[in-house]
């Protein structure tokens, strides 16, 4: 059965996926390529695998897979990759390749294969434990209409040097195009915890705008003891020792 992640990420890359026509690459040149700057520039451990967006499908995996995740690369697919991303990440992943595609969809067809695109997220191992890695996509084949057919991922685990936080998209322009770095997410898909209630991400929000408890009581047509019985509450559910906390820890775990 299918992750319901599969199923929404398939109707955000149709859009792109879309054309028959190849632009002539010579693909096998172009991999070869690619795999052997990936063996002199990564120094972490990492994997890659190579994606048909047209018909969902991984082409490839590299047996590197193993020894970071602990799988086989012949018993993984797309499918499967996608079932291990942490479920917490999945309205993350779906919101980048969103923000992806409308970015993608807005290049020339020269501009396509020069660019990267990065963000991280965590994702599960063989024995249950998850490591956050980082995600690097350059686009291999795409058609003359602009559409992407297939493109090279790499994921390497960053685990060292980031544990916790939301995941961070960067556009890297490769052949002179300009990057963008830690691009605004849109939140397609609904990213906060689950664990707060509707209106406590409202004062959570207010809070980190630095709203008082009285601005905060005025905003939302509440009264003030209200709004300390909500803050005493979240203080509570998030475990943090003040307000200060609360708020440094909703934005680098993405709650709001």
């Amino acid at each position: 059965m299918k992750p319901v992640v599969f199923k929404e990420i398939s109707k955000i890359w149709n859009p792109i996926s879309v054309g028959d026509k190849l632009n002539e690459i010579d693909l096998e040149l172009e991999i070869e390529i690619h795999k052997k700057l990936l063996n002199i520039f990564q120094v972490e451990d990492y994997y890659y695998f190579i994606l048909n967006l047209k018909n969902l499908e991984t082409e490839f995996i590299s047996k590197e897979i193993e020894a970071v995740l602990g799988y086989k690369a012949s018993d993984m697919n797309l499918t499967s990759l996608l079932g291990k991303i942490h479920p917490e990440d999945h309205p993350w992943f779906l919101n980048i390749e969103n923000k992806v595609v409308e970015f993608l969809s807005q290049l020339s067809i020269e501009q396509i294969p020069n660019y990267k695109i990065r963000y991280d997220y965590r994702i599960k191992k063989s024995d249950g434990t998850y490591i956050r890695i980082l995600q690097q996509v350059v686009t291999l084949q795409y058609s003359e209409t602009g559409g992407v057919l297939k493109s090279l991922g790499v994921h390497t685990d960053i685990s060292h040097l980031k544990i916790e936080g939301k995941p961070v998209l960067s556009f890297i322009g490769l052949n002179g195009e300009p990057s963008y770095i830690d691009v605004d997410i849109k939140k397609v898909f609904d990213t906060s915890s689950g664990f707060l209630s509707d209106r406590e991400l409202q004062i959570l929000s207010l809070l980190i705008d630095g709203k008082e408890t009285k601005e905060i009581a005025t905003t939302l047509f509440i009264s003030p003891a209200t709004v300390s019985t909500h803050r005493k509450n979240l203080l509570a559910k998030t475990k943090a020792r003040n307000t200060a906390e609360m708020i440094v820890m909703a934005i680098t775990k993405g709650w709001v």
